[in-house]
């Protein structure tokens, strides 16, 4: 029998027998169990030292946005380390560099500001979160310090920082993420 959308669908469903969904925050916060307070007490609404450290080392960043009706998109941000501008301890920019020309997080901030970046040094196991309000700039002054190889960017993207914290590094040492030996071959 030829593969179509429909005996897709019915294995797809076949599949899903016996899944139990989560049904409420009650319930997640009953398996989970109460937060640490240390984790509730790192969160803070302006870049510390270490923050800027941080930023200053790092070459690469995920920004989360989503579109007014909720729809999510990542989109991987990068330049050589320290790429991030800080303005002030509440607000950072990140120049728009050529790309796919989509613009989806863009687009997305243009309908919903609100938006998330997570920074990472390779080989480290620090991890930046920052989630803020963002604006899109056509020009401003800073924009002559973030001129790479003589292009100086178009556009950039401003945050206004509501809170920043060092994010757990499990998932990085469950990953391997920096250990060459856990790298498939492509």
């Amino acid at each position: 029998m030829p593969h179509t959308i429909e005996t897709a669908d019915v294995a797809a469903g076949a599949a899903r027998e016996g899944w139990v969904e989560l049904g409420s925050r009650e319930e997640l916060r009953e398996l989970l169990g109460e937060p640490w307070p240390l984790v509730i007490e790192k969160v803070h609404d302006r870049l510390t030292g270490q923050d800027l450290d941080i930023l200053a080392r790092s070459p690469f960043c995920l920004l989360a946005t989503s579109d007014a009706d909720g729809n999510c998109d990542v989109s991987p941000r990068g330049d050589g380390p320290g790429f991030t501008h800080v303005l002030d301890p509440g607000t950072l920019a990140l120049p728009d560099r050529p790309g796919n020309r989509r613009g989806d997080s863009f687009h997305n901030i243009l309908a919903n500001p609100h938006a998330g970046l997570l920074y990472l040094i390779p080989g480290s196991k620090e991890v930046l979160r920052v989630n803020g309000r963002a604006r899109i700039l056509k020009d401003a002054p800073f924009f002559d310090t973030m001129t790479r190889e003589g292009r100086r960017p178009e556009l950039a993207l401003l945050l206004e920082i509501d809170e920043v914290y060092l994010h757990c590094p499990a998932s990085l040492n469950r990953a391997g993420l920096w250990k060459p030996r856990s790298w498939q071959a492509s």
